[in-house]
């Protein structure tokens, strides 16, 4: 995938914005809430990604290797029947890249990969998620969004990850003290029409917990 900048500040709410995938390794360290890969597609892509028809787009889950992503994801384009074509191609490596990158920092033998296609309001309350961290793509529609919170309330300054932007995010699992107050949702976009594509990628270290 041709791959552009997009606009960000270098830090928003306790987000650590990094240039190039190399720089995700920030991630790990102590002082870091989370992480963004400021990027976004090309115009091409970004086009033929929005303008499929929600039946089209690949969907599923699966537990597998890193190494196997991209075979899992030119599978989920068979069965949604996805039109054969270069910007499906930068798809699947893409999301094989984002799957390599995130295996990389976590050292886990799995990885869980979603594709899911959402249309309403999934996710829509400001969370942490339960697990140790968990990397999001939102590769057409609104980006997930986050915020600091303070005293158990909803942040105050929501704050909105790019479109083909990835965000790494800690989960409760984390072994983090104390506890940096970073939540995210999905956008609520039920009523408007729009479709989002979203990537999930979490850790799995064990396949009897893969349920």
């Amino acid at each position: 995938m041709n791959i552009l900048r997009a606009r960000l500040p270098k830090k928003v709410a306790g987000i650590t914005v990094v240039e190039d995938p190399e720089a995700l390794s920030v991630f790990i360290e102590p002082a870091c809430a989370g992480a963004i890969w400021r990027r976004k597609a090309s115009p091409d892509f970004q086009n033929w990604v929005d303008s499929l028809p929600p039946e089209q787009l690949p969907q599923g889950r699966v537990v597998t290797r890193a190494d196997a992503v991209s075979a899992v994801v030119a599978e989920l384009c068979e069965i949604a029947q996805t039109p054969v074509c270069r910007q499906r191609d930068q798809l699947i490596d893409d999301v094989a890249a984002l799957a390599d990158v995130f295996s990389d920092l976590m050292k886990p033998p799995y990885l869980r990969v979603r594709l899911q296609v959402v249309t309403s309001n999934a996710c829509r309350k400001f969370h942490t998620d339960a697990l140790t961290a968990r990397l999001v793509c939102t590769y057409r529609g609104t980006g997930t969004q986050y915020g600091i919170a303070t005293k158990g309330h909803d942040p105050a300054r929501v704050f909105t990850v790019p479109t083909c932007a990835p965000i790494l995010l800690r989960g409760t699992q984390w072994p983090e003290t104390p506890a940096s107050g970073l939540l995210h949702r999905s956008p609520p976009i039920e009523g408007t029409g729009e479709t989002r594509l979203v990537l999930v990628l979490d850790p799995v270290h064990s396949l009897e917990d893969a349920a």
